[in-house]
């Protein structure tokens, strides 16, 4: 956990193609995966020395010129080369933290409540679900562990017949939390769920040490429900104003559609219990 902008770097780096990095590949095999470290430095513009001292953790000053520079080496979209600026200037000791409320606001949550015909929750930084609505309690419904997504996926054996693309779904789960949670690796709570979930998965460690960042989900998911068969959903995030971490989930069916139809029964047999 000290060293994050370097373990982040070196985690770049090895999943860093010489294809995607625009060099020839030579004769002969590679004893590493991914880049070399004198490539990332001669792409990147800075000294083999200076890159290595910055995957060390024995420079921790970096430029924005150099962090840029090197974003542009392994490819970083917007979200992955934000972290890597937070994760630097955590290592500069000029991250601040913020309070990070663990309950959604009366106001969202009578968003959420309101809100009809999809899935709509709001998650922490931790993947908790702190609000649902009555469609995702129906989804949801049977699922052990469903009060976190990441204790939901790896920690519950029926998630990989649940989400039809078990491994992307696994993966931004993942990477959400990592963007999410940022510099800010050593709150006690996001520490006790990695090491619950790194204990009980070798999946999870495998994607943790990946250092993956992903904000947004895929657009489409593709499941499977135990009561109504296979659904297709499309996804959107928002973040909301004024609360670190948290987001808004929505997903919904294509209109006339049989997931469409499948999702309507759900929410009607969900209503019905609820108001019986």
């Amino acid at each position: 956990m000290e060293n994050l902008l370097g373990e982040f770097l070196r985690a770049r780096r090895q999943a860093t193609t010489v294809e995607r990095a625009g060099l020839l590949r030579g004769a002969g095999s590679r004893r590493t995966p991914g880049l070399r470290r004198d490539e990332v430095a001669v792409l990147a513009g800075v000294s083999i020395d200076y890159y290595t001292r910055l995957e060390q953790g024995r420079e921790r000053s970096p430029s924005d010129a150099v962090l840029n520079a090197l974003a542009g080496v392994f490819g970083l979209d917007y979200e992955a080369t934000e972290h890597l600026h937070e994760l630097a200037r955590s290592a500069r000791g000029s991250f601040r933290r913020t309070h990070v409320a663990d309950h959604a606001c009366p106001s969202v949550l009578r968003l959420v409540n309101n809100w009809e015909h999809a899935l709509a929750f709001v998650v922490s930084r931790r993947l908790d679900i702190l609000v649902q609505n009555a469609e995702t309690a129906a989804f949801l419904e049977g699922l052990s562990h469903s009060d976190n997504l990441l204790r939901l996926t790896f920690l519950n054996p029926a998630s990989r017949e649940f989400f039809l693309d078990w491994e992307q779904e696994a993966r931004f789960k993942v990477a959400h939390m990592r963007a999410a949670v940022g510099a800010d690796l050593d709150d006690p709570s996001v520490l006790a769920l990695v090491e619950e979930l790194s204990l009980a998965s070798e999946d999870f460690r495998r994607m943790w040490e990946s250092h993956d960042i992903q904000v947004k989900a895929h657009e489409t998911g593709r499941y499977h429900h135990h009561r109504v068969g296979d659904l297709t959903l499309w996804h959107a995030t928002f973040a909301i104003d004024g609360v670190p971490g948290q987001r808004l989930f929505v997903a919904h069916a294509e209109p006339g559609t049989p997931s469409d139809d499948a999702l309507a029964r759900l929410s009607a047999g969900r209503r019905a219990y609820r108001d019986s």
